[in-house]
């Protein structure tokens, strides 16, 4: 059990402080574009902002994925 809450901290952490270093590095972006959703369209955010945010859910998802299947 303390593996599994280890494992939950480290993917917890390691994800934010990716976070935080892209928030710091996109501070200057000037190239922005909308996302356009089926419902609606977003504000403009930064390329690499949406790029990022995917990598890190797609991250966030994989790991607690792999956390699933190994407990079976």
């Amino acid at each position: 059990m303390t593996f599994l809450v280890k494992k939950l901290f480290f993917i917890f952490l390691f994800n934010c402080s990716l976070f935080l270093i892209l928030i710091v590095g996109l501070q200057n972006s000037s190239n922005k574009k909308e996302v356009n959703l089926i419902i609606n369209e977003t504000v403009n955010l930064p390329i690499g902002f949406i790029v990022g945010v995917t990598f890190l859910s797609g991250s966030i998802t994989g790991s607690l994925i792999s956390l699933n299947f190994r407990d079976k």
